[in-house]
């Protein structure tokens, strides 16, 4: 690099050196060269792109994210402007929020088959995906809480996000109705937004008492809410008619005296129920907490959504029959059969239940002939005090305790242990995977005894003859042989234990038990209020 400038004249003196002057020429060349591999990058990513676009085409958007923010918006309108119920929809939503992604995939094929026809090849936008992630993840949200809230919180008739948060709260006592009805009337409730309390009266006549609440700013328009979501009462001969209509901006709470002797079918969209004294049974279908207590006749219960609702019942002089999920389960003092068909989420207590008990989730089949001591069911453990067989239970990834069990026993498990105490000469079979089989037998058994197990050891404390290495087996007979005890497992061991004395005098006394003195919960004679957590 030259100090000289250009253009100088032959034989002229050179001039000083001059640092800045420098500085400058030598930024001059670094900008020039940077100038020049920033034209060859952009020429070479524009070559990149013009080759890119040759072999897969042009860039062309999809329509299903426009489509998609159309119908959110479209969806969002209706609920905002009280055209759709909230509560509805997200429960709505929650269960098919999977359609959503199918028809975008419909969608995106559909496209894919238009543009295999095109003569350029052409590429499809996809930034609709994160519009679609987060759809999915509200779905999934609603679809594991069953609905009862929406991801912004309590999603039921309390609380309506669109339409309620953060309205001031306007209430209004209804008039009080008082109609003579039939005793023996059929009566039909229906509320879809609030709690129903229901009684039972001596007179042959019906009264209702309904509080209303109003959520919004303006005073107006809480009368309007209140005169659209009034109840009235509409009889006909035998068939008699408690209804409210729903408003989405608001809730009633109906509290009802009805006769003794008046069947009563309940249907509540958003709210607790309650019921006691009746004598000629109830249909329940709920979203809520349902609590019965001294009903004569049948209970037959219907859970909507009923992932995180609550049902108690006492002292039921008819069956017992429960349909849908529920979440927590207390029984007491049942006369006749229980039947239960659906997930139990939360956990299970039952006692003093003089018919049969079915349970049918989609981890454990149960079924005792009767149950005058206690049971409970949780995400862990299953236990059976002073039950009457035959009892059959089949379930998985739990440890199952049966003791002091009058009557043959029939139990399957896998991923648990079994524990397996009868109360008398009464026949045992247990089969297992993955988990220990430990039967206890009175002290003066009489059994015949044949079990097997692999990978696992076999200990007994009676005369039995055991067998094998790998695969062990048990056989051999107990005193006089009448009962028949059968024993599997995989990879867990077999323990065949002798009781005591005075265990077997305790399950001697437990056979028979004084209903004044056997255990029940301690359940008043009115139902409490708010829901009882177990």
């Amino acid at each position: 690099m030259s100090n000289v400038p250009p253009n100088m004249p032959p034989g002229a003196p050179p001039p000083p050196y001059d640092s800045r002057t420098q500085w400058r020429i030598y930024r001059e060349q670094q900008r020039a060269a940077w100038r020049a591999q920033r034209d060859a990058w952009r020429a070479q990513r524009h070559a990149w792109k013009a080759n890119y676009v040759g072999v897969y085409g042009p860039r062309v958007p999809s329509v299903v994210g426009p489509v998609i923010l159309v119908c959110v918006g479209v969806m969002a309108l209706l609920l905002v402007t009280g055209h759709i119920d909230a509560g509805s929809f997200w429960s709505w939503y929650g269960q098919w929020w999977p359609l959503l992604l199918i028809g975008a995939g419909l969608a995106l094929l559909g496209e894919w088959a238009l543009d295999m026809r095109r003569k350029t090849p052409v590429r499809r936008g996809g930034s609709f995906i994160g519009i679609l992630i987060f759809l999915a993840i509200f779905g999934a949200i609603a679809s594991a809480h069953n609905h009862a809230w929406a991801p912004w919180g309590p999603w039921n008739g309390d609380n309506d996000f669109f339409n309620n948060f953060g309205m001031p709260e306007h209430d209004f006592d209804q008039q009080a109705i008082n109609q003579q009805i039939p005793a023996n009337a059929t009566i039909d409730i229906e509320n879809p937004r609030g709690d129903v309390s229901i009684t039972a009266g001596d007179q042959p006549e019906i009264t209702v008492a309904a509080h209303e609440l109003a959520y919004t700013n303006s005073d107006s328009t809480a009368k309007d809410i209140f005169s659209s979501e009034a109840a009235h009462v509409t009889a006909s001969g035998n068939a008699v008619i408690v209804k409210s209509e729903n408003n989405s901006r608001g809730r009633v709470d109906l509290t009802i005296t009805v006769p003794k002797s008046s069947h009563l079918t309940v249907n509540s969209g958003w709210g607790d129920v309650t019921a006691a004294g009746l004598g000629a049974g109830i249909d329940i279908s709920a979203r809520g907490d349902i609590h019965v207590s001294s009903i004569a006749g049948t209970v037959h219960t219907r859970f909507v959504n009923g992932r995180h609702d609550t049902f108690a019942a006492h002292d039921v002089q008819g069956d017992l029959i429960l349909d849908g999920d529920v979440n927590d389960l207390t029984l007491s003092e049942i006369k006749g059969n229980i039947t239960q068909n659906g997930n139990i989420l939360g956990d299970v207590h039952i006692e003093v239940i003089s018919g049969g008990v079915h349970l049918h989730t989609a981890v454990t089949t149960l079924d005792l002939a009767a149950l005058p001591g206690d049971m409970t069911l949780d995400n862990d453990d299953l236990r059976v005090t002073e039950a009457k067989g035959p009892v059959h239970v089949i379930t998985h990834s739990k440890d199952v305790d049966l003791s002091q069990i009058s009557g043959d026993s029939d139990v399957q498990n896998r991923n648990g242990t079994i524990s397996v105490e009868p109360a008398g000469p009464d026949s045992v079979e247990a089969r297992n995977n993955k988990g220990d089989v430990n039967v206890t037998l009175p002290p003066n058994a009489g059994a015949t005894v044949n079990g097997r197990t692999h990978n696992g050891e076999v200990l007994t404390d009676f005369s039995l003859s055991v067998t094998g290495d790998e695969d062990k087996t048990v056989t051999g007979k107990i005193g006089a042989g009448t009962a028949h005890i059968e024993l599997s497992t995989e990879n867990g061991d077999l323990h065949i234990k002798r009781g005591s004395a005075e265990g077997a005098a305790s399950a001697a006394t437990a056979a028979a038990p004084d209903a004044t003195n056997g255990k029940h919960l301690k359940t008043k004679s009115t139902l409490p209020a708010q829901p009882v957590a177990q």
